[in-house]
């Protein structure tokens, strides 16, 4: 009854992708990655300069892949929901939380779905932890994610060198080796990334000197081997 307004739906609105993003769980936080290419249909460059990490508290942060409107919305729900809980509670909205909600906004649309797959992470008092919510409302846990359209490149790095009780400074440089992996490989990632660790002092994010440092400290490291 409603496959041909999906088929629309999906021929229409997912138009922008391409994009590789990951995210990893550490002992002491989490790191989420990301490059800053947009791309319109299949080879148009939108973009170079798009910002696919949101911080949605201090403690929390999410990743963007697939259409932009539909992943904004996400995020502006996520942060109105978080502000609320907070004033009334006091408290953190804890992670856990926060990727059921994610979860059952994709699952509330799935008939119209948000073309958009989300990695949800972030540090509460249960430690860090990870999220994938997809654009039908499946939400898995996991210690290690990559969306995107260069998820299969970034998995190559991600599947390789994670490992259980890495550090955040460890998780810093995968994510950007697993990132420049893809942007080297894959046509709709490219141009530069972001890269932010969540831990017990918050949301932090790394200014360019810093992720060309911890880049150059990838490519030492490669030259070496």
């Amino acid at each position: 009854m409603y496959s041909h307004l999906l088929d629309k739906r999906f021929e229409t609105e997912n138009k922008v992708h391409g994009t590789t993003t990951v995210g990893m769980v550490c002992t002491d936080g989490v790191v989420l990655g990301a490059d800053s290419r947009a791309i319109l249909g299949n080879y148009f460059i939108a973009h170079r300069n798009v910002r696919k990490i949101s911080k949605i508290d201090e403690h929390l942060g999410l990743t963007i892949a697939g259409g932009v409107a539909d992943a904004q919305n996400v995020v502006d729900i996520l942060r109105y929901n978080a502000s609320i809980y907070k004033l009334e509670t006091f408290r953190p909205l804890p992670i856990a939380s926060a990727a059921r909600l994610t979860s059952n906004v994709f699952f509330s649309a799935r008939l119209f779905p948000y073309i958009a797959d989300v990695l949800v992470g972030g540090m509460d008092d249960s430690g860090p932890s990870l999220y994938d919510a997809d654009l039908f409302g499946n939400l898995t846990s996991a210690d290690f994610r990559s969306t995107g359209s260069g998820s299969p490149v970034a998995y190559g790095i991600l599947e390789t060198e994670y490992f259980k009780e890495m550090k955040v400074q460890d998780g810093l440089r995968v994510a950007v080796k697993a990132v420049n992996a893809a942007i080297k490989r894959n046509a709709g990632t490219g141009d530069g990334f972001d890269v932010i660790s969540i831990t017990k002092s918050g949301f932090n994010y790394y200014p360019l000197e810093e992720k060309q440092k911890i880049l150059e400290e990838v490519a030492g490291r490669n030259h070496v081997g």
